[in-house]
């Protein structure tokens, strides 16, 4: 007992005297639960939130002792840290009164717990054939030796698809406490089941998810993935090369009677397709530094700007919502970064004899960010109605730089919504998802790109993005800084200049 802990030792810690009397509250709360479950089969009018009263004051009794003792052995050992062990007792308390809560008003589960087939997690393959039945003793294992009072305590348990949900109390740090509960299941059951911290949905609470390993293997197709991409790549090439062939685009009829002129195309389709790679090599380096596995990159070709950039898969679990962030930003920094670089480079070289093209003011209406560049650099020179002779360096690098703006919209599976999700969590990225799909379907009434686009997004990658193993911690505020850059400049490339090039003009123009 807590006091004969203070007669014996004078020096002991408050921790060890309230650890003693967990030991008691322990065995009260499943004191109450076994009374409220033996009441119901034994008398099943009575209720069973009347028999566990009594236990519960048991509880509250040995509560108050084990605060009573932190106090008390502060003043015989002053070295000791009686705050941090009241602390603990009233998370004891709280956590004792729920599960005895829990226990008289549900009926506890003494059966194994049967789940379904199919797998609680989106995008992962389901390898059972047929529902399973997990033992109670390993459901007992989970809440009392996995899960514990120091990292997650279990309050209630239900089936989940294809696992078992635990509703509880977290403790501590999310990303330690994870980390305990993740080395504890391994050493109980190596690498039989897999652990999730997740955030419910229903109460915003967290929740921890476990299912057989088997229900979260990656889905794979019936074609190889490297076929599939290479004749994805194969097409892409195509309309890089066509995008740059003015000629062809006016008619794409005679693409195959004239398929010389495509080589007038390979300078553009070099520099874009550039721009587009080193956003993809950025993924895998970063993806590699994370511990993340990438599929291979299936680029999506178009006719309009010549490629829409790749979709990569994520095929094995994400950690925590910190690498993610990292992933899905890696790319559009290094894309976003070249094609700046080009840009600025092509409004600065003259175009030399062979290579300038002559274009209209309007086009720079159609980036607020391409606008604003060719304002303050060309200056007067640029004027509403005055065709100028440029470099082509300079629409070669917008066309990148439009690809990297595109996947960086938050919606789905693009960069753009994995950025979104890793920053503000699965509801808010959700709904911001949906706004956007809304807005580009509304720009599909304007524009064949945004058509193309959202078509593109509802069908192949709008999600939803799979599990992480933790999504609780949020990424350091450096990398949320980041990710708001991406989001802010992607916007700043799709939106048009609204102003005049020259206020003093009173033309008439086309944006």
């Amino acid at each position: 007992m807590p006091h004969q802990t203070k007669d014996e030792s004078p020096n002991a810690e408050p921790l060890n005297s309230a650890l003693t009397s967990l030991q008691n509250i322990d065995r009260y709360a499943k004191a109450a639960a076994d009374s409220a479950a033996q009441t119901k089969d034994e008398s099943p009018n009575a209720e069973p939130v009347s028999a566990a009263v009594t236990s519960l004051q048991n509880i509250d009794r040995y509560v108050n002792a084990a605060a009573d003792s932190a106090a008390q052995t502060k003043d015989e050992s002053p070295n000791a840290e009686p705050v941090s062990a009241s602390d603990t007792v009233r998370n004891i308390d709280g956590d004792a009164t729920a599960a005895a809560d829990s226990a008289a008003q549900e009926q506890v589960v003494e059966v194994d717990v049967n789940v379904a087939s199919g797998s609680p997690l989106p995008g992962m393959k389901q390898q059972l054939e047929e529902a399973v039945s997990i033992p109670k003793a390993t459901v007992d294992i989970l809440k009392d030796q996995v899960f514990s009072f120091d990292t997650f305590f279990v309050t209630s348990h239900e089936p989940y698809e294809g696992g078992i949900l635990f509703k509880g109390n977290l403790r501590g740090v999310p990303a330690k406490s994870f980390e305990k509960i993740t080395t504890r299941l391994e050493n109980k059951f190596g690498d039989e089941f897999k652990v999730f911290l997740l955030i419910n949905p229903e109460d915003e609470k967290p929740v921890a998810v476990v299912v057989p390993k088997q229900t979260v293997e990656p889905a794979t197709g019936s074609v190889p993935e490297w076929a599939a991409a290479g004749a994805f790549g194969v097409v892409t090439i195509f309309t890089l090369l066509l995008r740059n062939v003015p000629v062809l685009q006016d008619n794409l009829l005679s693409t195959f009677d004239n398929l010389e002129l495509l080589k007038d195309g390979l300078p553009g389709a070099l520099v874009t397709g550039l721009i587009v790679g080193v956003h993809e090599i950025g993924h895998i380096l970063a993806a590699r530094d994370a511990g993340v596995k990438l599929s291979v990159p299936y680029f999506v070709p178009s006719w309009q700007i010549g490629s829409f950039g790749g979709i990569t898969r994520i095929v094995n679990i994400v950690r925590n919502r910190g690498d993610l962030l990292k992933v899905a930003a890696a790319g559009p920094v290094a894309g976003f970064s070249l094609g700046f670089g080009l840009l600025l480079l092509g409004f600065t070289l003259p175009p030399s004899d062979g290579l300038g093209i002559i274009v209209d003011p309007a086009i720079f209406h159609q980036s607020f960010l391409l606008g604003g560049l060719a304002k303050l650099i060309l200056g007067d020179v640029l004027k509403e109605g005055t065709q100028l002779s440029i470099n082509p360096l300079v629409l070669w690098a917008w066309a990148g730089l439009l690809i990297n703006a595109i996947n960086s919209i938050p919606a789905g599976e693009l960069d753009g919504g994995r950025i979104a999700l890793a920053m503000w969590g699965r509801k808010v990225s959700s709904r911001l998802g949906s706004v956007t799909i809304a807005l580009l379907g509304l720009s599909s009434l304007f524009s064949d790109v945004a058509f193309y686009w959202a078509v593109l997004i509802f069908f192949l990658q709008r999600g939803p993005i799979a599990p992480l193993s933790e999504e609780i911690t949020e990424p350091e505020n450096s990398y949320i800084g980041l990710g708001v850059a991406i989001l802010f400049l992607g916007l700043l490339v799709c939106l048009p200049y609204p102003f005049l090039f020259d206020p003093s003009q009173v033309t008439d123009f086309d944006f």
